[in-house]
């Protein structure tokens, strides 16, 4: 155990650790994937009330993926008013996660921002191999700016946002709809995100083992996703490796400190803000990967949400 760990977050690791189940790089994905389903259910506290939730479908009639499935959540006592609108990508390595485990965490972002939160059900690994979780990202921000109004939504103030794997396909995302002049970003928010899967840096070394996300699991969820080792190289999968990262939208990126991931969240800021780019970035001191869908167990879930909140309503200084 890492001595900067939280009181609360190094409990909550030592009964991780007496429980002594399988770890989720340990069983089959079917396995995983029920497993993960649970470890959210267990920590998420109750279910905010939002003004609506819709599920929404994006047909792609020429697309080999077929159709996409969204869910739209406008926040409690919004009315007919047209919202700023989030799209938010959900973690899991690219091989877990779905909507329905993440739906307590869209309903609180969308209550604290104030702003709408679209929820994309993208495909996952190893079914849909890399770049296919791009690949939809990308289709549904482009649906997104252009049926924007007729869902009451602002299509100009469109933000995009993930955490873990889901932090990476925003940052992907963003350099798409940049390269592509458009759709225009009011901001990027990546928390914890795997931005360079080339990388070995410090933090992987020091936090790899015993601190929930583990290096090997890091090594499955890759190896889950990318066809080949040189996948690794493609800049949507590893963003830090675009040529340039000039004209990206203001970023917030959220990081844990006691997360194997933390060093690349911190070279991904020190990136942009070299090239000109806008970054606000926070440390949870004491946190470990995937605390902020935690909201029974960790009080900085909900601090999170008020960084982000006040990235979209403010300018990022």
């Amino acid at each position: 155990m890492g001595m900067s760990l939280a009181p609360r977050t190094a409990e909550w690791l030592a009964m991780l650790h007496r429980i002594d189940a399988p770890r989720l790089h340990e069983l089959p994905v079917a396995a995983a994937r029920h497993s993960y389903d649970k470890l959210m259910y267990a920590y998420a506290g109750p279910k905010e009330a939002v003004a609506s939730v819709a599920e929404l479908r994006l047909e792609r009639r020429e697309h080999e993926g077929g159709a996409l499935t969204v869910r739209l959540y406008r926040p409690a006592g919004s009315g007919d008013e047209a919202l700023p609108v989030l799209l938010w990508l959900h973690g899991g390595g690219w091989v877990l996660g779905s909507l329905d485990n993440y739906d307590h965490w869209c309903r609180a972002l969308a209550n604290a921002c104030g702003a709408a939160v679209c929820a994309l059900d993208y495909r996952l690994a190893p079914e849909h191999r890399f770049p296919a979780a791009v690949d939809d990202t990308w289709f549904a921000l482009r649906w997104l700016a252009r049926e924007a109004s007729s869902l009451g939504l602002d299509g100009g103030a469109i933000s995009i946002a993930g955490d873990s794997a889901g932090g990476t396909l925003a940052a992907a995302t963003s350099l798409l709809a940049r390269d592509a002049g458009g759709p225009t970003l009011q901001r990027q928010i990546l928390i914890y995100p795997a931005v360079d899967l080339l990388g070995d840096y410090p933090s992987a070394q020091r936090y790899g083992v015993g601190h929930f996300l583990e290096q090997d699991a890091l090594h499955w969820f890759a190896h889950q996703y990318l066809e080949t080792l040189a996948d690794r190289e493609d800049w949507r999968a590893s963003p830090l490796l675009a040529d340039n990262h000039a004209g990206l939208p203001p970023t917030l990126i959220i990081n844990a400190e006691c997360d194997p991931l933390a060093d690349q969240g911190m070279a991904y800021a020190r990136v942009l803000e070299a090239c000109g780019v806008p970054v606000r970035h926070v440390v949870h001191v004491g946190m470990t990967h995937g605390y902020v869908t935690m909201f029974k167990l960790f009080d900085e879930a909900r601090a999170a949400l008020g960084e982000i909140a006040r990235a979209l309503q403010a300018p990022l200084v």
